[in-house]
């Protein structure tokens, strides 16, 4: 099963930028919609942003207007893109793989800690 590796996360002040990047093991981004997922303590692992395979991204309301997803086929990376951080943007940041294709699984990374304080 394919691995996605995140990293970029760290400790930010408020109304700072952040840059996350998604490391796939080859270039899945036909056949997946890639996402990011956030879970805070406490809480609910919740959407924060999905690129679909063709094209179309998709943010959480909370993040519209302050987050970025992107890809590069030829790194076979994605990224978040956090500008105008807040403090309740803190949480541990996941990485998703979510098949188009019905035999494939869901895949997840590790998670990167991402803090927004002062």
């Amino acid at each position: 099963q394919g691995q996605l590796v995140e990293s970029g996360g760290g400790l930010v002040q408020p109304g700072g930028s952040l840059r996350l990047s998604c490391a796939a093991d080859g270039n899945i981004f036909d056949i997946f919609d890639m996402g990011w997922y956030r879970q805070a303590p406490g809480k609910q692992r919740e959407l924060v942003a999905v690129l679909s395979h063709d094209g179309h991204t998709r943010y959480a309301v909370s993040v519209q207007g302050r987050f970025i997803i992107s890809r590069d086929s030829a790194k076979n990376r994605v990224y978040l893109q956090m500008s105008s951080l807040k403090p309740e943007d803190t949480a541990v940041y996941y990485c998703n793989a979510d098949p188009v294709l019905p035999w494939d699984s869901v895949r997840w990374g590790q998670g990167t800690q991402v803090t927004v304080s002062s």
